[in-house]
């Protein structure tokens, strides 16, 4: 079997196809070839400007049903914030609702104006910028998606191969404690993850799923969620200390990862990781496709645009929406490396 993770995949149906392709990951009816596992990283919806939304709901409800519809043994469905978000900060929208107050979050993230009211009549999201930008490609059948999914346990918390945990972004030592979750290594901090989502789901009646206190949902009340579903690694010198304030929190420190086991992840761009590591990133303006990875050593932390060995994390998030899909990477589990592409 060929073991890879492919990255966040907020794109169209016909770049995400085109990157599997462009792999060799395919067979002829179009499928996943039969020695193809494929992890898929999280944040399965949202992406694009304004006029491609329509486009970009129906796409990733495709990419989303494309990938369940393969066996669980071919294909692993790792849980992303935005696909956490339909059952949620959106559990209360149907489509003409949310097709309103996503006018009207445009019209104050755009325009300005009094956000008092937005949060009044739309308690379950954290602001208009949320609902315009953030969460913007919502349908309740992608609700009844992600919610079946969950119910029926394809959607996991985290994975692991070889050594590696597959989470989408991130866990620290907090967290797991947080959890309630021994994690002696990667395959013992998966199995304790995806025990305490299935804990969850079971439990779960209606209104929101609630998976605090590993993940706090935003809200007009809390703000910007929080927790191991949200939270990206951060230089904490160049973080205001309210991002790090917590659990859960907004942004974590890289060395509070657990040291005995890798963490490959999605969620976090390379712009992003500059902006959030810039002592510990190198030299260059960032890009899109490459995979990229973070090691923890003695005089500190080193951020690079390349798969390091021993590294303590492993970024997936290419960006697959802004680049071209022939330079999109993808993670060989096998190798912890780029995958390669077949000969032409």
């Amino acid at each position: 079997m060929r073991h890879v993770a492919i990255g966040d995949p907020q794109a169209s149906f016909e770049t995400f196809i085109r990157v599997l392709d462009g792999h060799g990951l395919l067979s002829d009816d179009g499928a996943l070839a039969d020695d193809v596992h494929l992890v898929s990283m999280g944040d399965h919806f949202d992406y694009g400007k304004p006029a491609q939304r329509p486009q970009a709901a129906q796409a990733g409800e495709a990419i989303l049903s494309w990938l369940a519809s393969h066996p669980a043994e071919q294909v692993t469905l790792l849980l992303g914030n935005h696909d956490l978000a339909r059952v949620c900060e959106l559990f209360p929208f149907d489509d003409q609702t949310f097709l309103l107050a996503n006018a009207e979050a445009r019209a104050l993230y755009e325009g300005g104006g009094s956000a008092d009211g937005f949060s009044r009549r739309y308690p379950s999201v954290p602001d208009a910028e949320c609902l315009a930008r953030d969460y913007s490609c919502f349908t309740a059948s992608q609700r009844a998606l992600v919610t079946h999914l969950l119910r029926s346990r394809r959607f996991r918390l985290a994975a692991h191969h070889r050594g590696l945990l597959l989470v989408h972004a991130g866990v620290t030592v907090e967290d797991f404690a947080l959890a309630g979750v021994e994690a002696n290594d990667a395959a013992s901090a998966a199995e304790g993850l995806n025990r305490y989502l299935d804990a969850r789901v079971s439990a779960w009646a209606e209104g929101p799923l609630d998976l605090s206190p590993l993940h706090q949902a935003g809200s007009a009340a809390t703000g910007e969620g929080r927790g191991a579903l949200y939270h990206r690694p951060c230089d904490p010198s160049s973080q205001p200390p309210a991002r790090l304030s917590g659990p859960p929190r907004r942004r974590f420190d890289p060395r509070t990862l657990p040291a005995s086991f890798p963490q490959a992840i999605g969620h976090i761009r390379d712009t992003k990781c500059r902006e959030l590591m810039p002592q510990w990133s190198p030299a260059g303006p960032p890009t899109d496709g490459p995979l990229r990875s973070l090691r923890v050593e003695a005089g500190g932390v080193r951020y690079a645009a390349e798969c390091l060995p021993d590294a303590r994390l492993f970024f997936t998030d290419g960006g697959m929406s802004h680049v071209n899909p022939d330079r999109y990477e993808l993670l060989d589990l096998d190798a912890r490396a780029p995958l390669a592409r077949p000969e032409a």
